[in-house]
């Protein structure tokens, strides 16, 4: 697991995970929390939330869209969970596509990041890492943070570039690296970035 290289064997860490989905399947959490982290799991999904209350009750479990700003937006829920959507055009590209489609559309109000975590971290808690992966919103979140004052260690993002060349000349490489955050790995669908700012 690429995570566990950057953090070891850490005991007792904390994560934010934007797009959690599943307390299990997909999950970039659930061997973190298994081996005692603790953190927060937040998905736009009404209802995502169930399986987490009985599954990671020590977590933080937020059923909670974000974006860059407090707003309402529609929400494009599929057959298949882990594509959910606010971007409309992600949502139509998908819809009718190896046997997915749109099987509801609703309205919902976002909050960003920054609210998130000045609600729900406790004052002095480090971040670890911080995982996004909500389906064409990821730059929203990226820039509702306040990247001087919450700075995860690790951030993972969804990233469907289809070569590390493409990556490095996309908003999201040009963006976290404008925030001092450094491209260390990427995998088939997810860059890792570590933050180079010391304090």
């Amino acid at each position: 697991m690429v995570l566990q290289r950057f953090l070891g064997d850490k005991a007792n860490g904390f994560y934010i995970d934007i797009g959690a989905h599943h307390p299990i399947r997909f999950s970039n959490t659930y061997k973190f929390f298994k081996r005692g982290w603790r953190g927060i799991n937040i998905d736009a999904m009404p209802g995502s939330m169930e399986r987490f209350r009985k599954l990671r009750k020590e977590d933080i479990n937020l059923e909670l869209p974000l974006s860059d700003k407090k707003e309402v937006l529609n929400y494009y829920i599929f057959n298949e969970k882990a594509l959910n959507t606010f971007d409309e055009t992600e949502a139509r590209k998908k819809d009718g596509v190896n046997g997915f489609k749109i099987t509801d559309v609703r309205s919902l109000e976002t909050s960003t990041l920054t609210d998130v975590v000045n609600k729900y971290v406790p004052a002095g808690q480090s971040i670890d890492f911080l995982s996004i992966d909500i389906e064409g919103y990821d730059m929203k979140v990226l820039k509702s943070n306040d990247w001087n004052k919450i700075r995860p260690e690790i951030v993972l993002i969804e990233d469907l570039n289809s070569s590390i060349e493409d990556s490095l000349q996309g908003e999201q490489f040009r963006f976290m690296k404008s925030v001092d955050y450094k491209l260390i790995a990427r995998t088939f669908n997810t860059a890792f970035y570590k933050n180079e700012r010391k304090n």
